[in-house]
């Protein structure tokens, strides 16, 4: 019977990798290399796919001892939608192939993903999406063709995760797929979209003609929906639920402004200070409260609420900055047409986190989804009318 991992195994296995790959003379990706082999990436997740099947709330354990050692960590921001999303789903959903593929590059940062998952005209109501893939009978390939848009970092993606319709005869949620695409094929055509930031960190994707072999399916054929909301929930947690120290996140700066800049003080200003501040304090303790329930199964719901919440919070939070720096607040600096692989909060204008704040209400879910999720499956309240769900997509009026 094999022996349970605890804490003092787990410093003993991080302070054995230390040892033998001293970070301060081995490369950065052999390093990251040699972690995840060494199980101790997702102390979680199963052997020889970065874990040790140990608890999950021991990673603490070795993270710790890697910071303070100096050890490199895998860029987790650029990487965000491999981590939070493609992964938990891989590992659910994957043969044991694909979970051998990818999961190793995901994690290492070899390979950047993205969600081919909203569209025009389904966005809010993703389960109306049109993209199609059609079977090859003579390969078992599927061909798909449409369209997708609001896909953060397309641009620098290597893979991405990506929901079609196989069956228009079938009601809107059960005629669907899940597949791994591979963003390099010809028939994948990204272009930028160009935000009230002025850059272009998201994009629309054209698919056409582009093969996905049966093998990059997850799940089976027509259970997509069911496989996207393990993605989905895991998204919500990832956004709304990321572990940040006290005064991390918008408030951070707000506060440090206050401090800095007392001329700029009223009575007003420091009331509602104070209340965003204790409901920022609240926010990070409720996530560290989630990611503790995350230990014992999969996020649930509760990862719609900690969304909503972090999308309201930094909406207002920002525009308090604004309006603290009067003329100040309204400068911002760079209305270049960027490409970012990622959202970058920090060292920005003032005037750029209240810009890109208003996008936290849509991306990850809507705020009028989320608020639908939670009366629903949280509070437990009736569902809204939903006169489509057993009629086939073909017949949906669009």
């Amino acid at each position: 019977m094999a022996t349970a991992i605890d804490a003092d195994e787990l410093r003993t296995r991080t302070r054995r990798l230390l040892a033998e790959h001293p970070p301060a003379t081995t490369d950065r990706t052999d390093f990251l290399r040699a972690r995840f082999d060494a199980g101790l990436a997702w102390v979680h997740y199963p052997e020889g796919l970065g874990g040790l099947d140990a608890p999950r709330s021991l990673q603490a354990v070795v993270d710790a001892e890697l910071a303070a050692a100096g050890a490199p960590d895998n860029d987790p921001r650029r990487i965000g939608i491999g981590l939070g999303m493609a992964a938990p789903t891989l590992l659910a959903y994957g043969s044991e192939e694909v979970k051998r593929r990818f999961i190793r590059p995901l994690w290492v940062g070899e390979e950047v993903w993205c969600q081919l998952f909203s569209e025009p005209g389904a966005g809010s109501d993703l389960a109306a999406l049109g993209t199609r893939a059609v079977r090859d009978e003579a390969t078992g390939d599927w061909i798909v063709h449409g369209q997708k848009v609001w896909t953060s970092s397309a641009h620098v993606a290597r893979w991405a995760i990506l929901i079609a319709r196989t069956d228009p005869d079938l009601p809107k949620h059960r005629g669907i797929t899940y597949f791994i695409c591979d963003m390099s094929d010809p028939g994948v055509e990204v272009r930028p979209l160009r935000q009230i930031t002025g850059e272009a960190e998201f994009n629309e994707v054209f698919l056409t003609d582009v093969r996905i072999p049966d093998a990059h399916r997850l799940g089976e054929t027509g259970d997509g929906w069911r496989v996207a909301q393990t993605t989905l929930m895991n998204e919500r947690v990832s956004i709304g639920g990321a572990r940040i120290p006290r005064e991390g996140g918008m408030i951070g700066p707000v506060s440090t402004t206050w401090r800095e800049r007392p001329e700029l003080r009223t009575h007003d200003l420091h009331r509602r200070l104070l209340d965003l501040w204790v409901d920022s304090e609240v926010a990070r303790l409720t996530g560290e409260r989630l990611r503790q329930q995350l230990v014992a199964g999969q996020p649930g719901p509760e990862g719609s609420a900690m969304k909503l919440g972090f999308a309201r919070l930094n909406q207002a939070v920002s525009g308090l900055e604004v309006e603290l720096l009067g003329e100040e607040g309204l400068l911002y600096g760079d209305w270049t047409m960027r490409r970012p692989e990622l959202v970058d909060f920090t060292g920005r204008d003032a005037g750029y986190r209240y810009l890109r704040s208003k996008g936290n209400s849509i991306e990850g879910g809507t705020t009028e989804v989320l608020l639908n999720i939670v009366a629903e499956r949280v509070l437990g309240l009736p569902a809204e009318p939903r006169n489509d769900k057993d009629v086939a997509w073909k017949d949906l009026a669009r």
